[in-house]
């Protein structure tokens, strides 16, 4: 009996070790457009290399659409509440480790409204307490828009209207699956 106990409390240890791992190494935003439904999911996952972020979406307007992380942790319709793109360099609006840490490649959604894309943002961390954290004080948020980022025009990209928004929280979401290969 003792043995059992003994047992089933490191078990126990054990698993809340490794939950309490991953958790710091990973996060999610569910995506909502303006009337409230749900349109996707977002699986952030810390790397060597960055934060991989895996995107599954499904139901928003085909074409090409700008992409970011932005700087406030809130998504009220019209999704201004999200703030400006996540900057914490101070950096002008543009592509690559010169732009905003929040800038992230235009993603083309086809006329189904369905895309699984996984990118990697080497600009933030995952890791709480560092300046280009998502865990802001003010929480941070994904947000797409109805245009293409132009990655020029600052500080924006002007991308045009946010039609989707999802707040970024701690830990991982079982709601996205990996990308088929």
């Amino acid at each position: 009996m003792e043995n059992n106990l003994k047992l089933a409390t490191e078990t126990a240890l054990l698993l809340l070790c490794l939950h309490a791992a991953n958790s710091q190494d990973m996060a999610h935003a569910v995506l909502k457009d303006k009337q409230g439904k749900g349109v996707g999911h977002v699986e952030m996952t810390g790397t060597a290399s960055g934060v991989r972020l895996r995107l599954v979406l499904n139901g928003l307007p085909a074409g090409e659409r700008a992409f970011h992380i932005h700087e406030v942790g809130k998504c009220e319709p019209p999704f201004k509440s999200a703030g400006g793109h996540f900057n914490p360099e101070k950096h002008k609006h543009g592509k690559g480790p010169s732009g905003h840490a929040g800038d992230m490649p235009n993603l083309t959604i086809p006329k189904d409204g369905k895309l699984e894309h996984e990118v990697v943002n080497a600009a933030i961390s995952l890791e709480k307490g560092k300046p280009n954290t998502v865990f802001q004080a003010g929480g941070t948020s994904i947000v797409i828009h109805q245009g293409k980022d132009d990655y020029k025009t600052d500080p924006d990209g002007d991308a045009g209207d946010r039609i989707a928004c999802g707040v970024i929280e701690p830990g991982g979401s079982s709601a996205v699956a990996p990308p088929k290969k």
